[in-house]
């Protein structure tokens, strides 16, 4: 499909790409409470918990499913966001909190990373397990965005109740991405990123003593380090190389077989070149690529009470409208 000419205008002030994405991720108020808390037990012995939001009135058996980004939760303002937005057009909302990010440390010494795609697998056969809904649509953010593509991507059988999806600010070439976000100018992201990872690492060491000490952790000094101690060998990749390789949901894009919109900000600092897919998007008969201009990392801040793309996801998934 072509690229498709984005009709995003940023207010004047968010044309700035730091101050669209710290303005979103730091200060905007939704005014939307989640509902119930669900835990699902995974099948290698695991958990992780489901943050719900239901409609009013929801006859139509609509479910979207989100996913968070590096270091997040549901409980962050663009996952309500987006719960707020499809919530009032008549979905339930399931918010999927990764291994260890809703608050408790998971049980494994694995946790989550960018292309566990075995855990949204279980989370969308746990909902149509629960019989009444006919058709699920999936938003992703950032890491979970990847994710989310990686999983549509994958030679697997994707159930015939998901009908569309859509990923916003995606780092498709996780390796080329995380080199942009150690740059100078995404100083304050990068150590912010560390600090939780490096938070949640000293908790994962009280539990794994044999795996991993303190001192390892301590002598990390970048998010490439926590990759090459923890997240690549604690999932069974030789080394963080080989994790971007094999996670990056790029080499999966021309395999998407069901209407996908990717949104990703020409501005976004945490994004290298080969997050712009546009060639394979140009390609495929199922993937959309819009690049606003302004947005920055999940900042396309609005007038109203929705973000644009949560408008524009919206409008994707519910009116097929390009």
């Amino acid at each position: 499909m072509p690229v498709l000419k984005s009709n995003y205008k940023a207010p004047l002030p968010f044309r700035n790409a730091h101050l669209a994405t710290i303005y979103a991720a730091t200060l905007r108020k939704v005014g939307m409470e989640t509902g119930r808390r669900e835990r699902l037990e995974l099948e290698d012995g695991d958990f992780l918990d489901l943050d719900w939001c239901y409609a009013e009135n929801n006859q139509t058996g609509k479910l979207l499913i989100a996913t968070h980004g590096l270091a997040g939760n549901a409980q962050r303002p663009y996952m309500l966001g987006i719960a707020k937005t499809f919530t009032e057009k008549g979905y339930d909302v399931a918010l999927m909190n990764f291994r260890s990010c809703s608050g408790e440390i998971n049980r494994l010494y694995r946790s989550y990373n960018a292309g566990a795609t075995e855990d949204l697998a279980e989370v969308i056969r746990f909902c149509l397990q629960k019989k009444k809904y006919k058709e699920i649509a999936l938003a992703g953010f950032s890491l979970g965005g990847n994710l989310l593509l990686k999983y549509l991507g994958e030679v697997r059988e994707i159930p015939q109740e998901i009908k569309s999806a859509v990923a916003v600010s995606v780092p498709c070439d996780l390796g080329a991405s995380l080199k942009a976000l150690n740059k100078t100018s995404n100083f304050i992201y990068s150590k912010r990123f560390q600090k939780n990872l490096k938070q949640q690492l000293f908790e994962r060491q009280l539990l794994f003593r044999r795996e991993i000490s303190r001192e390892e952790i301590t002598a990390c000094n970048s998010l490439l380090a926590i990759d090459e101690l923890y997240t690549s060998k604690a999932h069974g990749y030789k080394n963080a190389a080989e994790y971007h390789q094999k996670c990056s949901c790029l080499g999966f894009l021309s395999n998407i077989q069901i209407p996908t919109l990717i949104i990703n900000a020409e501005n976004d600092t945490f994004l290298s070149a080969n997050s712009y897919p546009t060639e394979i998007a140009k390609k495929s008969d199922k993937l959309y690529l819009e690049i606003p201009k302004h947005g920055g990392h999940v900042g396309f801040i609005q007038k109203g009470k929705y973000y644009y793309h949560e408008k524009r996801a919206l409008e994707f998934i519910r009116d097929g409208s390009l």
